[in-house]
């Protein structure tokens, strides 16, 4: 299995390497370009699409260099983002979300709702869907209730 991971971060990246994982230091947002179409069999983003500067074209990146693409992220449309935003009045923090809006890494704020949209303006075929809250599945009205959505897309 050949494997290889994108961080932008210089200690991180160091860590990685010391354990043995093969990274290559770059900006998500510029770091797929290398990488010849179809390099992979799947490509991962775990948390990290919202803090991304241009998810859109991320995403296309990823279902350029990869047969299948994993996305994970925070589902902002969770009951209790909401309710923090509704009682406070504030950018919401919450277990899920701990900062204050200002030292946050996310700069997009996307739902499960959102993500279908953009995969479908996209053209991208949702192969599955997993929604989780903690560790529980989610089955039913998952943009309420899911704090992390998990979609395995590719291209058509």
């Amino acid at each position: 299995m050949d494997s290889r991971g994108v961080e932008i971060s210089g200690p991180k990246v160091a860590r990685a390497i010391a354990r043995g994982v093969s990274v290559h230091q770059s900006d998500i947002d510029e770091g797929l370009a290398d990488y010849p179409d179809r390099a992979f069999d799947y490509v991962i983003l775990s948390q990290t699409l919202q803090e991304t500067r241009h998810p859109r074209q991320v995403l296309r990146e990823m279902v350029r260099v990869g047969r299948r693409v994993i996305v994970a992220f925070p589902n902002f449309g969770h009951w209790r983002v909401r309710l923090s935003m509704l009682f406070s009045g504030r950018a919401p923090r919450t277990k899920l979300f701990p900062y204050e809006w200002y030292d946050s890494p996310n700069i997009h704020f996307l739902t499960v709702q959102d993500f279908e949209e953009l995969a479908a303006a996209e053209g991208l075929l949702v192969e599955r869907r997993y929604f989780l809250a903690g560790h529980r599945k989610i089955v039913a009205m998952p943009n309420l209730l899911a704090e992390t959505a998990v979609f395995l897309v590719s291209g058509k």
